[in-house]
């Protein structure tokens, strides 16, 4: 039994106060945050138009853009979700980050080639462009709004939670800061205010990062401690090739469930936004390629964060998920940075200051992007050519509504329990997955119609809400057991009114798909009811549902293209197919790769190209007066070769050719139109 003077009382919160230095930290990032906004706003007035606002004038630069995309994604979910996921499920989450990099390097060989060249702005305007239908373009802005304003609130809510268990800051408040923040500056400064703004607040979440790693590790005893303490309690579990799909998590359903939806990332507005701001397609590559292996370090540091937060509490005695100082794991990250920075006025605002950071970057590629969806797809083919200016403050109001959406949804996401990264991971992955499958349709199955990728992509739907809700309220779920515990023998027991032996306490977190159950006991067999017929479907691990709704949408759609007509060659654009053989099938022997994309080539001969590129059918790009040949069916563009800007410039075409990949002008086919001023 330890002695009074280390036993831990789990209801003295009250030492977890901020510092007058801590709020100046946070104020800081705050203040700096909208400085870059008004900057962008006051740089750019001159410019204001929507390429400028949505896109950048297509001319960021790599670097800044590839930091933007990585924090896009690396958002509170990343900050508190995956330090959780670590401290209670152990290192075995390890994959899903080596599978999302992986996914990121087939995106640069197969993605970027087919969508920079398009220079759009939407990323379902590729679906009407491919499939001929603005109902399959619609639906797919439809779904990726639906996606993007969930992950949105679920990006606001996980700070503001873990924040008002830990230091009081009233849960309002937190949401209410970060969407007001991320509004402003994201709607005064358009996409060049939100990448500048994310490569800031980068810095200062690998500021915050890098200093608990550093201190928690130096508590510990050093990294030998740290990996010894974390190995004895059972958290190096790397690998685990059970092929069980109903078990929460194996390597199979970590590293191929992550590439699967990782590739499908690459088809994300804010992904398909980011490769439009660069100049060329080698830009373009360049950018994703700096983004996978960096993506994949820095999930390592937040995994090694759980790792360090077990180590810490084990050697303390006190684990404050069994002792019940916390309630839910997201909560652990800033409860360990109060118990090693609380008397470090300053340290405790820079996570602080971190924290939103993340969330920010996130929020803020969110609001651009759904207001890109927005105003591409919905409103700017009902209100017709208005002027730049009108167009640019509709835009910057949607972003305001968006912002507010946003807020209401991070009120529902609270009565979900669990790690934010299976949170966000089930809720994503119902939408994503029959989206992600009707751009694989388009891609990859020259035969697929529109038809078809309604009807698939509409089933699909169905289909992963209704596995969702089963997992969410089937009896026959498992529950599945966390690691034990830390150590609980220093901690202070108000019920026993002894130093706590919490030897058999069991407690239960429930999550968005499946319960899991701690114990500092040996993990046991969580007690549900075995399950019969098409309940046997609700225990699958949400890590396959991406992959469910995808490969439903690919099957159900080419049944439906059978039945409904199927395309044939000559009927779809070249440019907007990918060849397996060429792209994702290399590694096959020559004979079974023309054997599995025999469907491909014939449909992708430079015979049909000259079909698709009439002279006369012109999309005019209204910021550097680039003219992109587009589909004689796509019915999109003026029906001659001039057109009169806002301001009476008139437009006339030059043909030029240009073999360079690192060039402005530079395009896939080495041939394309320009527009001159005259």
């Amino acid at each position: 039994m330890a002695s009074p003077e280390n036993m831990q009382d789990p209801n003295q919160t009250s030492q977890h106060q901020f510092h007058i230095a801590d709020y100046i930290v946070f104020g800081s990032t705050i203040v700096i945050s909208i400085g870059i906004g008004i900057f962008y706003a006051v740089m750019g007035r001159r410019k204001s138009n929507t390429s400028e606002y949505l896109v950048g004038g297509r001319s960021m630069h790599v670097i800044p853009t590839a930091i933007s995309l990585l924090v896009s994604f690396e958002s509170s979910i990343m900050m508190l979700g995956t330090p959780a996921e670590n401290y209670v499920f152990g290192m075995q989450y390890i994959w899903y980050m080596v599978g999302i990099c992986v996914s990121q390097l087939l995106s640069v060989m197969v993605i970027v080639p087919m969508f920079h060249p398009l220079k759009i702005t939407s990323a379902y305007e590729y679906l009407e462009m491919r499939f001929q239908s603005k109902t399959v373009r619609l639906m797919g802005t439809t779904l990726g709004i639906i996606t993007y304003t969930w992950y949105m609130g679920i990006v606001l809510f996980g700070p503001a939670v873990a924040l008002e268990a830990v230091t009081g800051y009233p849960l309002w408040n937190s949401i209410v800061v970060i969407a007001g923040v991320s509004v402003i500056y994201t709607a005064i400064g358009g996409l060049k205010a939100v990448i500048w703004t994310d490569v800031f607040q980068a810095l200062v979440m690998f500021s915050g990062i890098f200093s608990i790693l550093i201190k928690g590790t130096i508590d510990v005893g050093g990294p030998k401690k740290v990996w010894d303490i974390a190995s004895a309690g059972g958290r190096m579990n790397f690998f685990n090739f059970d092929p069980d799909p109903s078990v929460r998590h194996t390597f199979w359903n970590l590293f191929l469930g992550s590439v699967i939806r990782g590739f499908g990332l690459g088809f994300n507005q804010s992904t398909v936004q980011r490769i439009s701001s660069t100049k060329t397609v080698g830009q373009a590559k360049r950018m994703l390629l700096i983004v996978a292996p960096t993506f994949l370090i820095t999930l390592v540091l937040a995994s090694y964060e759980g790792i360090v937060a077990y180590s810490y509490f084990q050697v303390k005695g006190c684990d404050p998920l069994a002792s019940k100082q916390i309630a839910n794991p997201n909560q652990l990250v800033p409860f360990i940075v109060m118990e090693i920075f609380g008397k470090l006025p300053g340290m405790p605002g820079l996570f602080l200051a971190s924290l939103f950071s993340a969330s920010l970057s996130t929020l803020s590629s969110g609001l651009s992007s759904v207001a890109a969806l927005t105003w591409s797809d919905i409103l700017h083919p009902r209100l017709g050519d208005i002027s730049e200016v009108k167009a640019t403050i509709i835009i910057k109001v949607t972003v305001v509504l968006y912002g507010c959406v946003a807020c209401g949804i991070s009120f529902l996401v609270a009565q979900i329990g669990g790690t934010l990264t299976q949170i966000a991971g089930t809720l994503l992955s119902t939408f994503a997955g029959p989206l992600t499958g009707v751009f694989f349709l388009g891609c990859f199955f020259p035969r697929a119609n529109a038809k078809g990728s309604l009807i698939g992509g509409f089933i699909s739907l169905v289909m992963c809400v209704w596995i969702s809700m089963g997992m969410n309220f089937s009896p026959a779920v498992k529950k599945t057991p966390g690691l034990p515990p830390a150590s609980t023998e220093n901690c202070f027991s108000p019920i026993y009114n002894v130093t706590g032996n919490y030897s058999t306490m069991e407690t239960w977190y429930e999550t968005s798909t499946h319960s899991y159950l701690m114990t500092t006991a040996s993990s046991i067999e969580a007690i549900a009811p075995e399950p019969k017929g098409i309940e046997v479907i609700y225990t699958l691990s949400y890590q396959w549902l991406s992959a469910v709704g995808i490969i439903g949408t690919i099957i159900v759609g080419l049944i439906a293209s059978v039945f409904t007509g199927m395309n044939r060659p000559g009927d779809v654009d070249p440019r907007y197919l990918i060849s397996m053989s060429e792209t994702l099938l290399i590694f096959l022997p020559g004979p079974m790769k023309r054997w599995l994309s025999s469907i491909g080539p014939q449909y992708m001969d430079e015979k049909y190209k000259s079909k698709f590129t009439d002279p006369s059918k012109l999309r005019l790009d209204p910021m550097n007066m680039e003219v992109q040949v587009v589909p004689v069916t796509d019915k999109v563009g003026n029906a001659n070769g001039e057109r009169h800007g806002n301001n009476g410039t008139t437009v006339t075409l030059t043909h030029i050719t240009n073999e360079e990949d690192d060039l402005d002008d530079q395009v896939t086919d080495n041939s394309r139109l320009m527009a001159t001023n005259k």
